[in-house]
């Protein structure tokens, strides 16, 4: 992970400053982005984020494991931010273990939600 992006990322929250990726992290995340190319909640397609269901700086043991990782978006479709609100529930200093079953969920409440005809 380039230094900048590694810094602005602890400056959001999302890790500590101290936590540094590992260099396969790239690979693993163009991997899993390939084998996942939408977000499992939106399915969306902008803005994918590659998230740790168990956070790297607390499980970093878990950072390559691809059943560690869910496909989530920050491109607001429908004015939400997946990866905040449901990988983090709406705070990137927290994180959400049940991650897998709420995207499910939700994907299948917007796909069926009804609409008004105005």
């Amino acid at each position: 992970m380039p230094l900048i992006k590694h810094l602005v990322d602890a400056a959001q929250g999302k890790h500590p400053v101290t936590h540094a990726r590992s260099g396969h992290w790239p690979t693993v995340r163009k991997q899993h982005l390939a084998l996942h190319p939408v977000c499992e909640l939106c399915g969306g397609s902008e803005g994918l984020e590659v998230h740790h269901v168990r956070p790297f700086h607390l499980h970093p043991d878990l950072e390559l494991d691809p059943s560690n990782l869910i496909t989530l978006c920050e491109a607001k479709k429908g004015g939400i931010n997946c990866h905040l609100a449901f990988g983090h529930l709406g705070s990137y200093k927290s994180f959400n273990v049940d991650v897998r079953e709420d995207a499910t969920h939700w994907s299948q409440k917007i796909k069926q939600r009804p609409l008004s005809d105005s």
